[in-house]
């Protein structure tokens, strides 16, 4: 593969992250890359561009965020998005630095986190630390993630999430979606189809079709899902999150949750939980995992994206004992997709309780941040907008009156990113995202989507 399309201006503005993004959205949105195009490792496109491998990290990070490109284990990184139409291509931002469409100056989307939070400097010491370890950067990892992770992992999800589980039980793998592929090879006992809620995971759908399974939406309403219809199927396989309805934002309630325990033990179910931002809530304590009411009936899934860093990507599951066993047996023939210097970094940043206070620092900010959003939003549409939050998620919904605007073309434009969320409602939904962007620059965005809609 050739990399002449990849223009870098190291002595730039722009954040080479940044620039090498842009070159590559560009030219998949143009063609020049088409839909499963495979791309250099990590480390090859770092090595011939002479650029570090945390930029080439970051900058794939935020193309399998946005749907551009997929990371498939042992395998690498795929083109997943085929090119725009050439009306669409106008629109979509942000531009690379040979463009004339203007930069995203105001980031409501979901791909980013709080900077100043982001403890960087801290990370990098934890990651030097175990750099100058040279027996445990010269040696392959453990293809289920390191022992000193796991037991951290262990403590960790049991304090802040009533996981119950030892280290034997869990596996760690590069996100969720790697996660997952490993547990659709585990659950083939269950049968091929796996329910799930409309709308929930698209990333979570994808690694079932790659697999062969088949996906059946579970209907839900404001109590969460119906599992009645549960009963009247030979679905054996339910993905959930119990933390997080999709309909109103709120967390099963408890009578729901003990329902889904109880069909998974009537009817030989298995539940894959799964818990992202489990820990993030901002009115009350979380509530604890659905895992520790039954931990042979449920799958406990957590990740790190949103509370440490995008750019490490680092997952894990909680394994009942009933297929351990059976992960046992085939462990050998998996590579750990999971870098070992990040896995032993994290174990000891864990250990010193560093996540901890972290967690408990970004509550704060991001509520901040959501509360300084929804009053932005209110003041701005009054009455025409509804807003839908979410106890433990770090966007919120903006229902507003039906427009044959494109809201997310108009506001790339402007320089303002959000996300519009197709329904077959009469109203407009917008995803904005309020993690990334700097609380100072909440006011201006809110102006911006307002004069873009009442334009």
């Amino acid at each position: 593969m050739t990399y002449d399309f990849i223009e870098l201006e190291k002595n730039g503005t722009l954040p080479l992250y940044q620039q090498l993004y842009n070159c590559i959205s560009k030219a998949v949105e143009q063609g020049r890359l088409p839909q499963g195009t495979k791309l250099p490792s990590i480390r090859k496109l770092s090595e011939d561009l002479s650029v570090s491998r945390t930029t080439v990290e970051s900058a794939y990070s935020q193309l399998d965020v946005e749907g551009y490109i997929v990371s498939r284990p042992q395998s690498g990184f795929y083109v997943q998005t085929s090119s725009m139409p050439l009306s669409a291509k106008k629109a979509v931002g942000p531009s690379s630095g040979h463009s004339n469409a203007p930069m995203i100056r105001y980031d409501l989307g979901s791909g980013t986190i709080d900077r100043e939070s982001a403890d960087l400097k801290l990370w990098r010491s934890y990651v030097k630390d175990i750099l100058k370890q040279e027996t445990a950067i010269t040696s392959y990892g453990e293809p289920q993630g390191e022992y000193e992770l796991r037991k951290s992992l262990s403590l960790y999800s049991y304090a802040i999430r009533g996981v119950i589980c030892n280290p034997d039980n869990i596996i760690i793998g590069a996100g969720t979606q790697p996660i997952l592929y490993i547990l659709c090879g585990l659950l083939r006992s269950f049968g091929n189809t796996v329910a799930i809620e409309k709308g929930g995971f698209a990333r979570a759908e994808q690694v079932f079709t790659d697999c062969g399974y088949n996906i059946i939406y579970i209907p839900s309403d404001d109590e969460g899902i119906d599992i009645s219809f549960l009963y009247d199927s030979d679905i054996k396989i339910l993905f959930v999150n119990p933390s997080q309805s999709l309909l109103n934002g709120q967390p099963l309630k408890m009578n729901k949750r003990y329902e889904i325990l109880k069909w998974a033990e009537k009817c030989s179910g298995i539940i894959i939980e799964d818990d992202y931002n489990g820990e993030i809530r901002f009115s009350s304590r979380p509530i604890p995992a659905l895992q520790g009411n039954d931990s042979e009936r449920v799958i406990y899934a957590g990740s790190f994206s949103k509370l440490l860093l995008p750019s490490v990507r680092i997952g894990y599951a909680v394994l009942p004992e009933s297929l351990l066993s059976a992960y046992t047996e085939k462990s050998s023939l998996y590579n750990q997709t999971a870098s070992k210097i990040e896995q032993l970094a994290l174990a000891k940043y864990i250990h010193d309780g560093r996540l901890d206070r972290r967690l408990r620092r970004q509550r704060k900010i991001y509520l901040e941040k959501l509360n300084a959003l929804i009053s932005a939003l209110k003041n701005r549409f009054g009455s025409d907008c509804e807003i839908v939050t979410f106890e433990n998620s770090l966007c919120l919904h903006i229902f507003l009156p039906r427009t044959d605007k494109d809201i997310a073309a108009l506001a790339a434009k402007k320089g303002l990113r959000i996300t519009h969320i197709p329904t077959e409602s009469e109203k407009c939904v917008l995803r904005l995202g309020f993690a990334g962007i700097p609380l100072d620059d909440i006011e201006p965005a809110a102006e911006i989507l307002k004069e873009i809609y009442y334009k």
